[in-house]
């Protein structure tokens, strides 16, 4: 299935940056739709789809800091 939102083609146009692929251990298949991204068990892909997820509801910069942030240091 193919996946077309504004949120899906962002996290695809971050995401499947060959060096950040390489770096962060991931696969195109691992970053095919933003929800499944925010599940994902690689803490760059759910990263960076936290990131997304919250700017698409106007979220503040600290918002989105804060709740990374956390989610970083509860996952590594």
């Amino acid at each position: 299935m193919e996946h077309n939102s504004t949120s899906d083609k962002m996290l695809r146009a971050v995401l499947l940056d060959e060096k950040l692929m390489a770096f962060g251990g991931y696969t195109a298949a691992d970053c095919t739709s933003l929800n499944q991204a925010i599940y994902s068990e690689n803490c760059i892909v759910s990263a960076v789809a936290r990131i997304i997820d919250k700017g698409r509801f106007n979220a503040t910069e600290g918002e989105i800091y804060k709740e990374v942030s956390e989610y970083l240091k509860r996952t590594i």
